[in-house]
């Protein structure tokens, strides 16, 4: 399994200019790392309804790439919305799934089947143009330059460590997101957009 830090420091150097949304614990550590903040979209607390925003971004802003790091729990929450994606062909999205096989917000509490889920294959089996599975940083870092050259819709499963949260949510020590308001107001912004 690999540590979702290094997924992130190995995948931002071929970022370019892709607008970014998080999902899950592992999610919360992005803007740590991105370099272009303005380009990434906050979905905070928004489980199960990350990739249908993506998948919207995606069709919305069809030359721009859209780059979502999904959770795995999040995604069972929502499966219905891979066949919207595989239907639509988007080009321009880039859908990476960060597997730690539990919902480490929530306690550690195991996904169901956890270990038993071939998701690439899933998403292959659905009509995602390309898909790809990860379990070793180095084979990752070897390979992400040519996946983010790829048309979409591309699947990326990557199986990371569970950095699981037992402290109870007001306890936790919270790196706060951007409010959805601030954030929709920069990206647009950004893109020249005027509403």
């Amino acid at each position: 399994m690999i540590n979702s830090d290094d997924v992130f420091r190995v995948f931002e150097p071929h970022r370019g200019k892709a607008i970014v949304t998080t999902s899950g614990t592992a999610g919360r550590k992005w803007p740590q790392t991105s370099n272009n903040p303005e380009r990434d979209v906050s979905m905070g607390s928004a489980m199960g309804q990350t990739t249908s925003a993506a998948f919207g971004l995606a069709l919305g802003l069809p030359d721009e790439k859209i780059v979502l790091f999904d959770s795995e729990g999040a995604m069972l929450m929502n499966l219905g919305v891979l066949a919207s994606i595989a239907g639509k062909k988007p080009k321009n999205f880039v859908h990476f799934l960060l597997d730690n096989e539990v919902y480490a917000t929530t306690g550690g509490q195991p996904v169901p089947n956890n270990k038993g889920i071939d998701y690439a294959g899933m998403a292959k089996a659905i009509g995602y143009a390309s898909t790809h599975h990860f379990d070793d940083l180095e084979d990752f870092a070897t390979k992400i330059e040519s996946i983010m050259s790829e048309e979409g819709p591309v699947f990326i499963s990557i199986k990371i460590d569970a950095e699981v949260q037992n402290m109870p949510v007001g306890m936790r020590d919270m790196t706060p997101a951007r409010p959805r308001p601030q954030t929709i107001k920069e990206l647009r912004a950004e893109l020249g957009i005027t509403a």
